[in-house]
């Protein structure tokens, strides 16, 4: 079977991808043989791998996966054969998520709703997981609640906020081009308010008062904070860690995507006064550890039945090939893609659906790589075919 693998350099050379032939294992008793139809690409933590003494010669690459069951081992009891299923392969896995078979814990799955496309699934799995981790795990979010999203428009961003949206939460967001600004102002169920911060990134402090009352908001969702007061052009748009810990309300909860964030004493004293906390959102930590297995896949089914009822709705663009498949995860692990990919059901077909159409048994195998515009939140999508008219990739650009 052929897979996408990194191969990392021992210098701080970037990474090389390549496709390499693997050999099929024996099927353990508790897992189940899945038939790829879908497979999200996100960039490598090559640092976190590292830490957790899991860096090999070949890293498989793709781990957001759906498909159909196969075969079960024979002490499996929750799928059986031609089951639909979608998960998150574990990161000590030997398989790369674009085989076209690949054997996987019964417990790191869970049903796929039918009318629900594998290519949308696969896409947004992990920007769900992200989005219920934050709100749900670490912010306890609920009813009554303001929250304020930085950069709504992304893939992650929007999950925020339309799950927040969902439980009553009155939600804040930022822009950060005009573009986006007029995207998020049209989404239904709507936004409180959108900040343009690519007009100027000092009014957000002000604009979110103004909008709570002075009361500040009880939630924060980041997507990168500044350290610094100089920064890069790039890093302009992002808050300032104390704009961010000003805006919060007494009682709040940051969560916070940057891994190496440093707060100062009197960062550590105003969020002391505000009985206020910072979490760090690492969504990893639920294939990484079995302690919370039972509410991690409770999760992934709340995810997947709110994505096939419409309340999640990932926002894809357009299709690239398989064999393009090493040069788009060189753009994702570099994080400088500016635009994503989109399910393209049939041959000259764009307009993107989150449900199954009639002519999704006739795709070619493709690249799918979701909307976004903050590099950490880069994701793809393989699908495979059974079309015995047409066995190679076919491209989709836009």
């Amino acid at each position: 079977m052929k897979g996408l693998y990194c191969r990392a350099s021992a210098s701080d050379a970037e990474p090389e991808f390549v496709i390499q032939d693997t050999l099929p294992e024996a099927l353990g008793s508790h897992q189940v043989r899945v038939q790829v139809k879908a497979c999200g690409l996100s960039p490598l933590d090559l640092k976190l791998l590292g830490d957790m003494g899991m860096l090999r010669d070949l890293i498989p690459v793709g781990r957001e996966i759906a498909g159909v069951v196969l075969q079960v081992g024979d002490k499996v009891s929750f799928f059986q054969t031609d089951d639909e299923v979608i998960g998150i392969l574990p990161l000590d896995s030997p398989c790369s998520g674009l085989c076209d078979t690949i054997d996987i814990d019964e417990h790191l799955l869970v049903q796929k709703p039918e009318k629900l496309s594998s290519v949308c699934v696969a896409g947004g799995l992990r920007d769900g997981l992200c989005a219920y981790t934050a709100l749900h795990t670490h912010a306890h979010m609920a009813a009554g609640h303001t929250l304020l999203v930085m950069d709504g428009a992304s893939s992650f961003g929007l999950m925020c906020v339309q799950l927040a949206s969902y439980h009553g939460v009155k939600v804040l967001t930022t822009s950060h081009t005009p573009q986006t600004h007029t995207f998020l102002e049209q989404l239904r169920p709507s936004v409180a308010k959108v900040i343009p911060v690519y007009k100027d990134s000092s009014d957000l402090l002000s604009v979110v008062l103004e909008e709570t009352g002075g009361l500040g908001v009880d939630i924060i969702i980041d997507s990168g904070v500044r350290l610094q007061e100089e920064s890069s052009e790039g890093m302009k748009l992002l808050p300032h860690k104390h704009d961010i810990i000003s805006v919060l309300g007494v009682g709040g909860h940051w969560v916070t995507s940057h891994k190496d964030l440093q707060l100062d004493p009197p960062d550590c004293r105003l969020l002391h006064l505000k009985s206020a906390s910072v979490t760090f959102l690492n969504s990893e930590v639920w294939t990484m550890s079995s302690a919370q297995q039972g509410r991690y896949l409770h999760i992934l089914k709340d995810i997947v039945e709110k994505m096939s009822t419409g309340v999640l709705r990932p926002q894809p663009e357009e299709a690239v090939p398989l064999y393009e498949a090493t040069v788009a995860m060189e753009t994702v692990q570099r994080q400088q893609k500016k635009k994503g990919c989109c399910p393209t059901l049939t041959k000259k077909k764009k307009t993107p659906d989150i449900y199954r159409q009639s002519g999704e048994h006739k795709m070619s195998m493709f690249l799918l790589i979701d909307r976004l515009k903050r590099p950490e939140n880069f994701s793809a999508c393989i699908t495979w075919s059974s079309d015995r008219h047409h066995h190679q990739p076919a491209a989709f650009m836009g």
